[in-house]
């Protein structure tokens, strides 16, 4: 079974916020520094093989907002460049075909042209499918740019306001920001899953590559839809990360590769 909760063992520093461990940083490279740091945890693995998902759709804008509602009825008010084709509200079995890498500091970031981000705004790389696949493309982007300069735009943005923005921004700024060397990580994104969902909450964990221990990590985070976008929503502490542990492979999620 996936781990989705706390993790269990491991050693103090893996029970602080991210912000008073050593050498956090909130992107692939951070993950990996935690799995490190906190040495064996909980092996598990998932059951079952993913099947495949129906094709993607491509973005459908539209000249008139009232055209365009969600299951609820209610008017898209999103401007055109933003809309997206939201219909499939199925958990991801696979990555959208059209999904690349793009670099983000000293990482790369999963992208597509379907699902978004669709705008890139500096540091603010925005306007996601109003899905689950959606919600799992802004939990990478959101939390990556955390790491650089720019880092308040990003929060300002795109996490939910209140006492978990708050105390994120407190910590944030007595940190300093992650170089953006153009190196590569040594790990890096290998896939996904989403934990749970509806259309105004999606709790999405990732799965990372342990550099030269054969292994995998994995976090979750939660996001909430506000304004009109998938936004971070951390705990009322400022934790962005939850579910930290080791596993064996992959089984289980929804891969990044061909």
């Amino acid at each position: 079974m996936l781990n989705s909760g706390r993790p269990q063992g491991g050693s103090g520093e893996w029970e602080q916020p991210f912000w008073q461990q050593r050498s956090w940083v909130l992107s692939a490279g951070f993950l990996l520094v935690l799995l490190v740091l906190a040495g064996a945890t909980m092996l598990s693995g998932g059951d079952g093989t993913p099947s495949d998902a129906s094709d993607g759709g491509k973005p459908v804008p539209s000249a008139d907002a009232d055209a365009d509602r969600d299951r609820g009825g209610r008017a898209d008010t999103r401007p055109a460049g933003c809309r997206t084709d939201d219909s499939d509200q199925a958990k991801p079995t696979r990555a959208p075909k059209d999904f690349k890498w793009k670099a983000n500091g000293t990482g790369l970031v999963p992208v597509s042209g379907t699902v978004g981000p669709l705008t890139f705004d500096g540091p603010v790389w925005s306007c996601f499918a109003h899905t689950p696949m959606g919600s799992v493309m802004a939990a990478h982007t959101i939390t990556d740019h955390l790491s650089f300069s720019g880092w308040r735009q990003v929060v300002d943005r795109q996490v939910v306001p209140g006492a978990g923005r708050d105390a994120l921004v407190a910590s944030r700024a007595a940190a300093g920001d992650r170089p953006a060397s153009g190196e590569a990580d040594g790990g890096g994104y290998a896939g996904f899953t989403v934990l749970s969902y509806d259309k105004e909450k999606s709790t999405v964990m990732f799965v990372v590559r342990v550099p030269g221990k054969g292994s995998y990590g994995t976090a979750s985070v939660t996001l909430r839809w506000l304004d009109g976008d998938w936004k971070l929503s951390p705990d009322a502490d400022g934790t962005v990360y939850s579910g930290m542990s080791q596993i064996s492979g992959t089984k289980g999620f929804v891969t990044w590769e061909a």
